[in-house]
């Protein structure tokens, strides 16, 4: 029998787990600290593992285990080194492989996070886990549906990276960092227990590749070799050498490693022929794309054309357009042409605030 007042939470050792469990434990929850143990580069151990490299550092448990002191709650460091190489690291590696971009937080989330750490939060008895992540999570009546909403802290709103979160999923998960207008707010609320952790840095971006250069990790840790190839024009001319796939991405000019008196840009990944595609800009322009590995939270599935806006990355604006749903793939024409639509991103809808889904971009 699962305990509804019992909550575990994926600590890291950073300013919103931390004030997350925090909160947590004053709403009258009874509270856990799980730190997940996903992953040890054994080249970078001793230069970059024992630093802040984020929630796969070894200094990461440490934190983690004092703020759950300070807070008063038990605290298990647990192993999720298999999963995490398995359907992380293993599908990053894979992605740049067939020339894509992949997004390995929203892997993180599907199949850790909210998968294999909610397996075990049930196996201690616990009917809830949870983050420090910005978004609401509610029930509408209405539809009879778990909803997700954008985080009133706008400017750190994370649903980009929740679209894949099911309905069975979203019964069991609470964010209470959902109504801090702030980061500001939520790191004033951390310096009362503990000023040190308040002032750390936001998590990295790739948290595995804590000296980020992600191509010197896919040489460790890769089963296929990175070789030159060329550099072809939009009109099918060979411009130069490229210096092997892995190390470009849809709409980047700087680094090429070669010039033509004027700015190029990636327009397309070739990994059959092992070429790259150059252009000028107006080429990185797309009006419409295709999506695999749909999942949609507002409803089980949509019917014929479905108005709403979308974000092609984290950081972009999202973007009116209108979305067709046939036989498990999104087709998404957009009402402006969007700029490096990349294979491997996620595509990811929104109502206003609220999160529709979203899927994977793939080439058409």
């Amino acid at each position: 029998m699962l305990n509804k007042n019992k909550v575990v939470v994926g600590m890291s050792g950073g300013v919103d787990s931390t004030v997350a469990a925090y909160q947590l434990k004053k709403m009258g929850y009874e509270v856990i600290g799980v730190n997940m143990r996903l992953w040890q580069d054994d080249f970078l151990e001793e230069e970059h593992f024992m630093k802040d490299g984020g929630c796969c550092s070894l200094s990461s448990v440490e934190d983690a285990r004092r703020v759950c002191e300070q807070i008063g709650i038990p605290f298990f460091a647990l192993d999720f080194k298999g999963v995490f190489k398995e359907t992380v690291v293993d599908y990053f590696i894979d992605a740049y492989k067939n020339g894509e971009t992949p997004n390995p937080c929203i892997a993180c989330n599907k199949y850790v996070k909210f998968e294999a750490l909610l397996e075990k939060a049930h196996q201690l008895g616990a009917y809830y886990v949870a983050t420090g992540h910005y978004a609401k999570i509610s029930y509408d009546d209405s539809i009879e549906r778990y909803v997700v909403q954008k985080a009133s802290a706008i400017e750190k709103d994370q649903t980009y990276a929740l679209y894949n979160l099911t309905q069975e999923q979203l019964q069991h998960i609470l964010m209470p960092l959902s109504e801090f207008s702030s980061k500001e707010e939520v790191r004033q609320i951390a310096a009362k227990f503990d000023v040190q952790m308040s002032q750390k840095s936001d998590s990295q971006e790739i948290c595995f590749v804590p000296d980020q250069d992600y191509v010197g990790f896919l040489k460790r840790n890769g089963d296929f070799k990175i070789e030159s190839g060329d550099f072809f024009s939009t009109e099918g001319e060979i411009l130069g050498k490229h210096e092997g796939i892995v190390n470009y991405t849809i709409g980047q000019r700087k680094g090429l490693g070669i010039t033509f008196g004027k700015p190029m840009y990636v327009v397309d990944i070739d990994p059959e022929y092992n070429r790259v595609v150059l252009g000028e800009n107006n080429t990185v322009f797309k009006s419409e794309l295709w999506a695999k590995d749909v999942n949609f939270i507002q409803m089980a599935s949509i019917k014929g054309p479905y108005r709403c806006e979308a974000k092609i990355r984290y950081s972009a604006k999202p973007a009116p357009c209108t979305i067709e749903y046939h036989d498990g793939i999104v087709h998404v024409i957009f009402d402006e042409p969007q700029r490096a639509v990349t294979p491997g991103q996620a595509v990811v809808f929104y109502q206003d605030e609220y999160l529709v889904g979203g899927g994977t971009i793939i080439r058409k």
